[in-house]
């Protein structure tokens, strides 16, 4: 049985000044769900931080996970009234590529950030910059749009804000790529933005189609005025780099039970050798059907190893051990629903051999499902050795196997 493991990991790690950068972790998993067979997506295992933190409920109740990115944003003079402080971030999807760390094989990862947020901070109390003793009417007073929980277009609201004298808790969530801007009513001599909170989306690859291994890739993002991540053209960040370090860990099953003494094959006629013993009615085949039961949630192929061959052809043979003669032996395989061939057929009676791998791809996780594996020696070989057995037994060892290595 192999496993192939995929794991997005996000991990946040402090800006370093003097490259000024800040690296950020993203980590996801898939693992087959017996409970769920059809689900092929990847969990997502990075923790949130920032707001979702804050507001646990907020963000369950709307499927959303957050990262708090340690980047203070500062105002570098004051704002006057009517000037515009206008949040942009990356909505529109941007791809990367994860290799596999073992295989060199490649997927593409898409990214979308899906909302801003952080506590921005007043040199003065709300109060002092606007005559009125109410924390949250003062904060309203402060900009012409009232308090920045109420979005501004065309960003949406997250309902849930924090506030004192001089902080306000925010964030918003952004459907499209475009600025949303606040617009100062009272001069404010300074202000800042402690952390940045984002919220994304991922658009990953089907886990099915992967090989077993651990993928990694980066994305980067500019932030400052006009970058990426802009939070004002007059607020200046400490770090004006962020990377995002995708690890994508994939942990997949391929597993095959085979019933108590199914690896012990004896090959017959239909309904027996009564028949010709009785009516002299050469049999037109030697065959057996021996079930097995496969679970798979990744692409694996098959292909036949054998004690004995006739040297031609890719099948196996039996073998009179006394006389050496030999008869040739037809193997084919017969797959779950849910498990078809390179072109996307299903699998029924598909012949194997000893030269030739095909490779069989999960359509979604394939939990412990019978199949059929099918040994047959067909008519003329039957003739033959039906007219030289001469009463002993023609054996040999044909080896199955299944390889979820299909390079």
């Amino acid at each position: 049985m192999k496993k192939l493991t995929l794991a997005l990991a996000l991990l946040l790690m402090a800006g370093i000044p003097e490259a000024q950068a800040a690296n950020l972790e993203i980590r996801a998993l898939f693992q087959p769900d017996p409970a769920q067979p059809s689900k092929n997506q990847f969990v997502n295992q990075t923790p949130n931080s920032g707001y979702c933190v804050s507001y646990p409920a907020q963000c369950a109740e709307s499927n959303m996970f957050s990262i708090e990115v340690p980047v203070r944003f500062t105002s570098y003079r004051d704002l006057p009234p009517g000037h515009g402080v206008a949040l942009q971030v990356p909505v529109n999807w941007r791809r990367l590529t994860v290799t596999n760390r073992d295989t060199g094989e490649t997927a593409q990862v898409e990214v979308s950030i899906t909302g801003v947020g952080s506590t921005f901070h007043l040199s003065k109390t709300v109060q002092e910059l606007t005559g009125i003793d109410n924390t949250f009417q003062a904060h309203d007073r402060l900009w012409t749009s009232n308090g920045w929980v109420y979005a501004a277009p065309p960003c949406r609201n997250s309902l849930v804000s924090g506030v004192s004298a001089k902080t306000y808790r925010f964030f918003w969530h952004t459907p499209v790529e475009n600025t949303c801007t606040k617009t100062v009513a009272l001069p404010i001599p300074s202000m800042w933005f402690e952390k940045l909170d984002f919220s994304y989306a991922l658009k990953t690859p089907d886990p099915l189609g992967m090989s077993s291994g651990v993928y990694t890739g980066s994305i980067s993002y500019s932030m400052g005025p006009g970058g990426d991540f802009h939070m004002g053209h007059w607020m200046q960040p400490d770090d004006n780099n962020l990377t995002l370090d995708f690890v994508l860990d994939v942990q997949h099953t391929l597993k095959v039970d085979i019933p108590p003494g199914g690896n012990h094959i004896v090959l017959e006629p239909q309904g027996g050798w009564r028949s010709w013993l009785e009516s002299g009615r050469k049999p037109v085949r030697l065959y057996r059907d021996q079930v097995f039961h496969i679970s798979a949630s990744s692409r694996f192929s098959m292909r036949l190893e054998c004690e004995h061959s006739l040297g031609t052809g890719s099948g196996c043979a039996i073998l009179d051990r006394e006389s050496g003669f030999a008869g040739g032996v037809d193997v084919g395989v017969s797959l779950p629903n849910g498990l078809n061939d390179g072109a996307g057929q299903a699998v029924s009676r598909f012949p194997l051999s000893r030269e030739n791998s095909p490779v069989f791809q999960p359509g979604f996780y394939v939990d412990r499902k019978p199949g059929t594996l099918h040994f047959e020696v067909g008519k003329s070989w039957t003739d033959w050795l039906i007219d030289n057995a001469k009463g002993r037994a023609y054996t040999g060892k044909i080896t199955v196997i299944w390889d979820s290595e299909t390079g």
